[in-house]
């Protein structure tokens, strides 16, 4: 045993990403290449840090639901996401950003599906 292991404990826990449905998917596949090849990162990111991701690649929106931050040279993408029991992540909807502020409609589609996931 080294010094280091010695004295320090590390613990790697990983967490597992699952979508709320296939169309959630198909719409993140449905993104310019930068804004999805900058998606891929991020979700590498929240696997290996979970809920300690913050920004400026994931903010808290309140109430459980968070949001992934990918961007590229064609624009902005979004993908909300809740943490369910154990280390499983849900990404709940995902949209391109067309205007500075985050749509109404595009976060009761989140919540709504946050419910759904977290409750069964």
């Amino acid at each position: 045993m080294t010094k280091v292991t010695k004295f320090a404990t590390i613990i790697i826990v990983s967490y597992t990403i699952e979508y709320f449905h296939s169309r959630v998917i198909a719409e993140i596949e449905s993104w310019p290449d930068g804004i999805l090849a900058d998606y891929a990162r991020l979700v590498e990111l929240l696997m290996e840090f979970g809920p300690n991701l913050r920004m400026p690649h994931s903010r808290a929106m309140g109430g459980s639901l968070f949001e992934l931050r990918p961007r590229g040279r064609e624009g902005i993408g979004r993908a909300f996401y809740c943490f369910v029991s154990g280390h499983r992540v849900v990404i709940l909807h995902a949209f391109v950003k067309k205007t500075q502020a985050t749509p109404k409609q595009e976060l009761r589609i989140a919540r709504r599906r946050m419910k759904e996931a977290q409750n069964g």
